[in-house]
């Protein structure tokens, strides 16, 4: 089924920058395969120009620090990256993995939320 989605004039565009904390990010993605990549790719670009994200795409997790999810569903999988916000409009790029139960596991929360806890220490 193709979802459509609304073109925004550049006036209505989102200017949201995307920064990526160490390598965690980068070994997640270059583990993937080329449709997954693309996904990923359209996904972030929907984060940084569209004004309200669709939750489908971008979500803020519950009984966190602040910890946001995008979320990427693509060729029959579900994939998870972790981010959060600095200063605004800049989302940090923490680590990414493939979901493979219901739940998030805690153990990928506890990571991203050491990895957030490093960006700001060494700020």
């Amino acid at each position: 089924m193709q979802v459509k989605y609304k073109q925004f004039s550049k006036k209505e565009r989102k200017n949201r920058n995307i920064g990526i904390y160490k390598n965690h990010f980068w070994d997640f993605y270059n583990n993937q395969n080329a449709k997954v990549q693309l996904k990923i790719d359209y996904t972030m670009e929907l984060i940084k120009t569209t004004p309200i994200v669709p939750k489908k795409f971008f979500k803020k997790l519950t009984n966190t620090d602040d910890l946001w999810e995008i979320r990427v569903d693509a060729n029959k999988g579900i994939y998870r990256i972790f981010c959060f916000f600095d200063n605004g409009d800049l989302i940090i790029l923490l680590s990414g993995f493939q979901k493979k139960t219901k739940k998030t596991p805690k153990n990928e929360i506890k990571r991203a939320e050491k990895l957030k806890k490093e960006y700001y220490e060494n700020k």
